[in-house]
């Protein structure tokens, strides 16, 4: 099986230069921030994008037929988002390739991948995606990992200082709008978490929600988000870390709810929050108390689903990290954790089997660019 890519390349080397300083001994070796992700490996992860962000077959879409003029098919339905296999695993390929041209704007797959984006992101296409995910009977579609991804694409867009990038932003605005509007009228009525290892989950897509908020200065949307922090979250205690990965997550329900949390809580909130809530991280510069979930077979769609949760869970034991103060006894063992994972995640994003690699590039490019950090 080839790799896409060596560790080397991916920077496995701790948390991000300059940005949150620290050297920790993990079995007798100081582990430094991890370095930049190579313009090679960024190479590799937008082809994977590239490969299939146009491949309009095999799909599966949440699509509800209400009569024979619903039978259509994904180009025809959703005519800016149809490949990958999955309408957020196509929006999410978009952004895989909008921030790898942005860092790296002179790189060979730049061109193409530019390409790729315009020919997604015109206003003719955009006005047919609002009129299928705007549509009254589409409430809960993509809702609400889709439409996170789209938040986080527009995002990615309004912080893009570039001609091209401006013209995409105003393109996806009006679905932006409808994404954001759908999203703000659900929150005040979702009475329960949604506590799952899949798309369901909300604490990753709050997470995703509240970078776009930030960056769109979406006040209401942020207030909304700390709003739901503290009806679904502030009181938790003891989360059973011990009782995951179920058979097919992607995401980790007690980590993301803390990557969550360490956005909305003040610091000092989040630490001791943190205490009650992880009670299992240790004070010391361990990863055994976390180990990496293993991938049977990687052929299988849900199978599979556990190299993205080694990925997520690697990005979001740092972003925990990141809302701990550097000297915090527990973030050594955080970071410790997170290189485990990430070692063992970053080696099987390669194209072998459409299954993974219509959507582990996403979440490889998440990780290593420090995408959930501010």
């Amino acid at each position: 099986m080839a790799m896409c890519c060596s560790l080397a390349d991916l920077g496995p080397r701790w948390l991000r230069a300059g940005a949150f300083s620290l050297a920790v001994s993990l079995g007798g070796v100081a582990m430094a921030a991890p370095e930049p992700l190579t313009e090679a490996a960024a190479g590799r992860f937008a082809h994977l994008a590239l490969a299939c962000l146009h491949q309009e077959y095999p799909n599966k879409i949440a699509h509800v037929l209400r009569s024979d003029a619903d039978a259509r098919p994904p180009h025809l339905l959703t005519p800016a988002f149809y490949g990958c296999y999955d309408w957020h695993s196509s929006v999410h390929g978009h952004w895989l390739l909008v921030r790898l041209v942005r860092r790296f704007p002179q790189a060979p797959f730049a061109k193409d991948a530019r390409e790729a984006l315009a020919a997604s992101l015109t206003p003719e296409r955009i006005a047919e995606e609002v009129a299928y995910v705007g549509n009254a009977s589409r409430a809960s579609f993509e809702r609400p990992y889709g439409l996170a991804w789209l938040l986080r694409l527009s995002a990615e867009l309004r912080g893009w200082d570039d001609a091209q990038a401006r013209e995409w932003a105003a393109a996806l605005a009006p679905l932006e709008a409808v994404a954001a509007a759908k999203l703000k009228s659900w929150l005040p009525k979702l009475h329960y978490p949604i506590r799952i290892g899949e798309h369901d989950q909300t604490a990753f897509s709050f997470g995703l929600m509240w970078d776009w908020a930030r960056v769109a200065g979406d006040a209401e949307m942020k207030a909304l988000l700390v709003d739901a922090g503290q009806r679904f979250y502030r009181g938790d205690r003891a989360c059973p870390l011990g009782y995951e990965p179920s058979g097919q997550d992607f995401l980790s329900p007690c980590l993301a709810e803390a990557d969550f949390m360490r956005r909305v809580l003040e610091p000092a909130a989040f630490s001791e929050w943190l205490r009650a809530f992880l009670p299992q991280v240790p004070k010391s510069a361990s990863a055994t108390w976390l180990p990496p979930a293993i991938v049977t077979d990687r052929a299988d769609p849900k199978l599979a689903h556990l190299d993205g949760l080694n990925l997520s869970r690697a990005w979001m034991l740092e972003g925990i990290a990141h809302g701990l103060d550097p000297k915090d006894k527990r973030v050594p063992a955080l970071l410790a954790a997170a290189a485990g994972h990430r070692a063992a995640a970053l080696p099987a994003v390669t194209g072998e089997h459409y299954e993974g690699g219509h959507w582990l590039g996403t979440f490889a490019v998440y990780l290593t660019t420090g995408a959930g950090l501010p």
